[in-house]
């Protein structure tokens, strides 16, 4: 009896402090755009403390909560946020490692930004995707109109440049899905883990950034995609071009993130000081041209076992 009373008083408090964060999130917009990365910690302390059911009725109440404090609206919030938290937690009860964590919360919000676009899609007929390319094209048309009202003719060339960009950015909208996706899971992980062990929620270590290991297969799907790419050579705007192009690009992202991680081993096996692979990834990140020079590397370890060379000469 007093376990229960326990938990209903947890649950009240989280829900309490969910609801504050959601009304900041949504009426408070610069101050928000802080304060959702906090949205899914109540949901992930909760599961991560309860079991299934009692997890699941708190997940619902969430839902009703939202609903009276916030508006129809606010349910799309709710449950990107309480479900990618809700699973985080789940993990974490269950003493799975950081990264699975990650994984697993990142395809979870993925997953509910699909879900979420294609109802808006279908039952409201609101295209967000629409919006936003609208904005941008509209944008490079105020910037272009900008630069001659103040006598700097862009040219035809660069005009045309600019629009291209705005395609291709409309083009990798899946990957950039993806990649947002991933990038706001590892900031949400970020803020609330170390909270969490404040409240006595133990969560596992990350694999040191230097351990990362790819799985080798990525590299064969990233040279297939290259492969018919050049053999089949689409053309802009199919689906099979746009496919490919979100393939590659999500690719080329993997084989980077395995680069930078030979990077801080290579430097970890010579003894080199910290500060040097840190350098080299803001480096390559303000000048891009080193990033193909760290996706070399990265398909170079993937495909030949650099590691391992490295390994049997120290």
């Amino acid at each position: 009896m007093k376990k229960n009373s326990q938990r209903i008083t947890e649950g009240a408090v989280l829900l309490a402090a969910f609801t504050v964060l959601l009304l900041i999130t949504m009426y408070i917009p610069i101050l928000g755009m802080i304060v959702n990365l906090f949205l899914p910690l109540p949901f992930i302390m909760f599961f991560a403390k309860n079991d299934a059911k009692t997890s699941f009725v708190f997940l619902i109440a969430s839902i009703a909560i939202s609903l009276v404090a916030g508006s129809i609206f606010s349910v799309p919030l709710t449950l990107a946020y309480g479900l990618t938290g809700a699973v985080m937690g789940y993990l974490i009860r269950k003493q799975k490692n950081r990264g699975m964590v990650f994984i697993a919360g990142s395809l979870v919000f993925l997953l509910n930004l699909i879900i979420q676009y294609v109802v808006a899609v279908a039952f409201f007929q609101y295209n967000f995707i629409d919006e936003i390319m609208k904005m941008l094209r509209e944008s490079v048309d105020m910037s272009l109109k900008m630069l001659e009202s103040i006598g700097q003719d862009p040219g035809q060339k660069a005009a045309e440049q600019l629009l291209s960009s705005v395609d291709m950015i409309e083009t990798l909208m899946p990957s950039l899905f993806v990649v947002v996706s991933f990038m706001i899971v590892f900031l949400i992980q970020l803020v609330s883990l170390p909270i969490l062990k404040k409240f006595g929620v133990m969560v596992g270590k990350w694999k040191a950034f230097k351990d990362l290991t790819l799985p080798k297969s990525l590299l064969w799907y990233y040279l297939a995609v290259l492969l018919v790419s050049m053999v089949i050579n689409p053309g802009e705007g199919s689906y099979l071009f746009s496919a490919l192009l979100n393939l590659s690009f999500i690719l080329q992202l993997c084989m980077i993130v395995q680069g930078f991680s030979f990077v801080f081993y290579f430097s970890y096996i010579k003894g080199y000081s910290a500060a040097i692979p840190v350098t080299v990834t803001i480096l390559s990140l303000l000048l891009p041209i080193f990033l193909y020079v760290v996706r070399i590397l990265g398909i170079i370890d993937l495909g030949f076992d650099l590691r391992q060379r490295l390994k049997k000469q120290s």
